[in-house]
């Protein structure tokens, strides 16, 4: 990864390679709450920029290399470095969702990053948006549609059926299914 970096992005990128590895390592073992708080403060440095002005194309979802590398990012690129951090760290996947909301303040479909204590508990919400980290109860703002991870997707909508589990094999994902591919492409 860090060679990567260096070769196609720069020397910064480099260094922010090294700085998360050095974060990463520091926060091993560490208890939750701490893991959840350095790797939001972390990522939410960058600069947010969307995806037509950033990659040239509508909606475009960035590995955490490339966010890494470029510094550079719309949310759901956030989102997706925070997940594989985490992730790395060794947080279970059924803790961890991507979701898609609506940013009711901006009027604008959003993606958060929800982190489930236990499986029935409220989430907390990691966001580029808002830098704290809040259960999802105290964020009036934001009007989840639906959330998923590397196994399963949920529904938010009620009438879709809500909070119905949907295992990935059944889903078409597109996007998520191509950075899979991607990360993949990278590691090689």
């Amino acid at each position: 990864m860090l060679n990567q970096l260096r070769t196609q992005y720069s020397e910064q990128a480099f260094r922010r390679g090294k700085a998360i590895n050095r974060l990463l390592a520091e926060l091993e073992g560490q208890e939750i709450n701490r893991q959840l708080a350095e790797v939001n403060r972390f990522f939410n440095q960058f600069e947010y920029q969307e995806d037509h002005v950033h990659w040239g194309e509508q909606d475009y979802w960035a590995t955490p290399n490339e966010f890494l590398g470029t510094r550079k990012g719309d949310c759901e690129d956030f989102v997706i470095a925070k997940y594989f951090a985490l992730r790395k760290l060794g947080v279970p996947d059924e803790r961890l969702y991507l979701t898609y909301v609506k940013a009711l303040k901006q009027n604008v479909a959003h993606m958060v990053l929800s982190y489930f204590p236990t499986p029935s508990s409220i989430p907390q919400i990691l966001d580029n948006y808002d830098p704290r980290i809040v259960r999802a109860d105290k964020r009036r703002d934001l009007l989840p549609v639906y959330s998923f991870n590397a196994r399963s997707l949920f529904l938010s909508n009620a009438s879709a059926g809500l909070g119905k589990s949907l295992p990935t094999s059944k889903i078409k994902n597109s996007k998520w299914k191509k950075l899979l591919a991607d990360i993949q492409k990278e590691k090689q």
